[in-house]
């Protein structure tokens, strides 16, 4: 079982040294943190050549990819919860398949349960198209073009998915590189154009209404705009977010989302045996405390047991605010940077559970607990965007929403190793909660109360349901950064927002994962291509770093 092998790989990849130690070693290379982009780096720099270790603070590698057993016989994915965009890339050149990785695709993509009503999308069993004419049918018939359009503009982004965004105000080199990621756009016609435009600048309400009528189809793809989004589905730019939710795929499948086997840790053990056998040495139980710096140069790093490393290169796999603002001596940074960093906006508004049941739910629009495909779906509850506005608004004056967003999926009906014969085990994803609380409240004794509301939401759609939850286990914002290190709670590391993506994440001018101090890089969910399970940040990452590396090694030998 996937918890067991923890316990393995503690003791086979070691621990930072014990408090006041000061012995040095070097490297060519330090990851700071083992989430999955932190590994995909390592991975890279490690097959270059390079000497790399990954320091790792919880004592599991994975970041919020992970598993956990949360009650005796159940596990399930910690935070990250589901599979769609992690690049087809990465997973071949870490041959993670050789190392365990397997994704089973969900029978349905989505199910949507109204008050009278249901709605099922997508899935392996084929795209249920029927399903439309009998809720609108001039919805239907606008369906097919609306999914060739977002196909389309998906395509953009895989695309520069695996590009260094060009640093604005970086010359000429810069320019070239711009005008080269810039142009499939430039070749698109100008319908696909004014989409593009429409799908970055309006919000998801404006961006639907131009397609569908009826309320209940456009809640089937406005969910994709608040999934860790801190906004309303009126918000200008949140058609954003919907579209950097639908650029994966599964198993060659595009626009698919499925269940990695074991849970999102699965994948990680994956990536980390990928390193082990590269070369990479991981160290678990080795918080870092402080980026060193000499003379405008990364030194290496300090761990919270006082013992230094040294390395020429630092990738940080955690978010820039917890690295730029709790690890970097503020004086190693540009004044310009600071000022500008500091309006860098990080909280996404999520909550997150898992829960162990005893039965599976029986919806009232479409009973029954046998096992049936739309309990293999993303169950969404969020029946309409007016709902899905009110829950921002509520989040915003009250702390979070007293008709909450909820998406439940329930894994164990794909992966029969997560719950005892009989039983199950449910994720549920949860807009909106504000990471601050009004009036001085604390998460601490808040997060009971929140959970039960959340459990009452679903339970208003499937009856059964609160009665057949053995067990819980509950993440506020807060909770996602204390064990995460997730500022704010900020699942994407920072906000998806049009100043806070490509060439201008974190910051415009320092979009190409370097940072301000040499031989500092960002590779995690803070860089571009932002926020998921995605592999992407890491790869980029590495190709920075190897491109630096043989610059450098060039302006030496001249």
């Amino acid at each position: 079982m996937l918890h067991c092998s923890y316990d393995w790989r503690k003791r086979r990849m070691g621990r930072g040294r014990a408090r006041g130690a000061m012995m040095t070693r070097r490297y060519d290379a330090l990851i700071l943190g083992g989430g999955h982009n932190g590994l995909v780096c390592a991975f890279y720099l490690a097959r270059a050549g390079l000497k790399v270790r990954v320091l790792e603070r919880r004592a599991v590698v994975g970041g919020a990819a992970v598993t956990e057993e949360f009650a005796p016989g159940f596990r399930n994915s910690t935070a990250s919860y589901t599979v769609s965009l992690l690049q087809p890339q990465v997973i071949a050149d870490m041959r993670l398949a050789d190392h365990g990785y397997r994704v089973v695709e969900r029978r349905l993509a989505n199910f949507l349960p109204f008050e009278s009503e249901y709605l099922k999308i997508g899935g392996a069993r084929g795209a249920p198209q029927a399903e439309f004419p009998r809720l609108n049918p001039r919805d239907a018939t606008s369906l097919p073009a609306y999914e060739a359009m977002l196909e389309r503009l998906a395509g953009v982004l895989r695309d520069l998915a695996l590009k260094i965004p060009p640093r604005a105000g970086g010359g000429l080199g810069a320019l070239v590189e711009a005008l080269r990621q810039g142009w499939p756009v430039a070749r698109m016609d100008t319908a696909s154009q004014r989409d593009l435009l429409d799908a970055f600048t309006r919000s998801a309400r404006d961006f639907l209404d131009g397609w569908f009528e009826d309320e209940r189809s456009k809640s089937a793809f406005a969910f994709d705009a608040v999934v860790g989004n801190w906004a309303g589905v009126s918000t200008p730019g949140s058609a954003y977010v919907l579209l950097h939710h639908v650029f994966g795929e599964v198993n060659g499948r595009k626009g698919a989302w499925g269940h990695a086997i074991g849970g999102m840790g699965a994948i990680t053990q994956a990536m980390a045996r990928a390193c082990e056998s590269a070369g990479v040495e991981i160290s678990l139980e080795a918080p870092v405390a402080r980026v060193l710096a000499d003379g405008g140069r990364v030194a290496g790093l300090r761990l919270d047991s006082g013992e230094e490393i040294a390395a020429p290169v630092v990738a940080a796999n955690v978010g820039p605010a917890l690295l730029l603002r709790q690890m970097v001596e503020a004086h190693e940074l540009p004044e310009h940077f600071r000022r500008r960093f500091a309006t860098y906006r990080t909280g996404s508004g999520t909550f997150r559970m898992n829960v162990a049941l005893s039965q599976l739910p029986d919806f009232s629009v479409l009973p029954g607990t046998a096992l049936a495909d739309h309990h293999t779906a993303g169950i969404v509850m969020a029946p309409g965007m007016d709902y899905m506005d009110r829950a921002f608004l509520d989040a915003q004056v009250h702390g979070w929403s007293r008709a909450p967003i909820v998406e439940m999926l329930i894994p164990s009906t794909l992966d029969s190793t997560l719950a005892p014969p009989g039983a199950h085990v449910a994720s549920l994803f949860c807009q909106h909660f504000a990471w601050d609380l009004p009036d001085g409240r604390s998460w601490d004794d808040a997060r009971e109360q929140a959970a039960d509301l959340v459990i009452d939401t679903v339970t208003r759609h499937a009856p059964n349901f609160r009665a057949s939850v053995i067990a819980r286990q509950i993440h506020s914002p807060r909770d996602l950064e204390a064990k995460f290190g997730l500022v704010d709670g900020d699942i994407f590391h920072g906000r998806m927002s049009l100043d806070q993506v490509w060439a201008a994440r974190p910051v415009l001018g320092w979009g190409s994962h370097r940072m301000p101090l040499k031989g500092l890089y960002l590779c995690g969910a803070g860089s571009h291509p932002g926020g998921g399970v995605t592999g992407a940040p890491g790869h980029n990452a590495a190709r920075a770093i190897l491109a630096d590396q043989a610059w450098r090694r060039t302006s030496l030998q001249s």
